[in-house]
């Protein structure tokens, strides 16, 4: 499988590109940034651990060489501020997004190709993408909520002394403001986390807090966030070319789960080589299903303003 990282010089793509050489499922990875210099920086960076971590083909390249790609990574984007919300982003990253589809459609793409949004807002960005770009849907997935997960799954595992990898518990949503911890499902090695004393609904309201501040807590510490972000980039990468059919929180174009339809957002995605082969709609409370419709509700009203 060929990946093309497009913002591949910047913390994000650099941290996904090595996370995918480290996982040595995908053969070629291309890195493509506006930055060219810094793109063949990262990419002689990453050849030069080649021989240690993987064979693969690691190089910096453009559009006319991304036309082959398998997949495209989209992380190019403007950096959040760490008062400023993901949506807040969108008057100053959807024309820089636009200019980056419009290269992809003028250099041209294979007709199974998959476009993955990693940039933010991304369910904002994830439906541009679904609206301008002539692939089907189900070839369009955004990160949506994988990296909130990961963070939720870690720090109710650190708070209770736990396996982090036993640890399985999801957001849903949007990757933003009104994402919706999904407790009900929240399990340690397949028992429910709901059934343990120290489970209460305070410590739930803590953990939850401190994932949905997570993001800017990461950027007032160090600049941004890069090596979390670039493992679960690599775990849709690895889903889609093992065809592992994962089930996982991506942002992908609604239309019907849990009464959703017309906006991309997060809910249990199963993903495979074709991208999104479904979706699925497990029992959740009613405040977390309100918690979803409010998410799309939020989410249509932005793209109210830049459709």
């Amino acid at each position: 499988m060929k990946a093309t990282i497009i913002g591949g010089a910047g913390r994000v793509g650099s941290n996904a590109a090595f996370a995918l050489q480290c996982g040595g499922v995908v053969s070629e990875i291309q890195i493509l940034d506006a930055n060219s210099e810094g793109a063949e920086g990262e990419a002689l960076d990453l050849m030069h651990g080649a021989s240690v971590l993987a064979d693969q083909r690691i190089y910096a390249g453009d559009y006319d060489r991304a036309a082959d790609s398998d997949i495209f990574i989209i992380t190019a984007g403007l950096r959040r501020s760490p008062d400023e919300s993901r949506l807040a982003l969108i008057n100053r990253n959807v024309s820089l997004f636009l200019q980056i589809l419009e290269s992809i459609k003028t250099a041209g793409h294979r007709e199974d190709a998959i476009v993955f949004v990693v940039s933010n807002p991304v369910d904002v960005l994830t439906q541009l993408t679904v609206n301008r770009l002539s692939l089907p849907a189900q070839r369009i997935i955004g990160l949506g909520t994988m990296l909130d997960t990961a963070r939720f799954r870690s720090l109710i595992a650190d708070d209770l002394g736990l396996a982090p990898t036993q640890v399985k518990a999801l957001i849903l949503g949007e990757h933003g403001d009104s994402m919706v911890p999904i407790w009900s499902s929240a399990t340690a090695n397949g028992l429910p986390l709901a059934g343990l004393k120290a489970c209460t609904p305070v410590f739930q309201r803590k953990i939850f807090e401190r994932a949905q501040g997570s993001g800017a807590e990461v950027i007032r510490r160090k600049g941004g966030a890069g090596w979390a972000v670039g493992a679960t980039i690599a775990e849709v990468v690895h889903s889609i070319a093992l065809d592992r059919r994962q089930v996982l929180p991506v942002s992908s174009r609604q239309e019907g789960c849990y009464g959703l339809r017309g906006v991309c957002l997060s809910v249990p995605t199963v993903i495979g080589r074709q991208g999104v082969e479904s979706h699925l709609e497990f029992d959740l409370w009613p405040k977390e299903k309100q918690g979803l419709q409010k998410s799309a509700a939020a989410l249509r009203a932005t793209l109210a303003k830049v459709s």
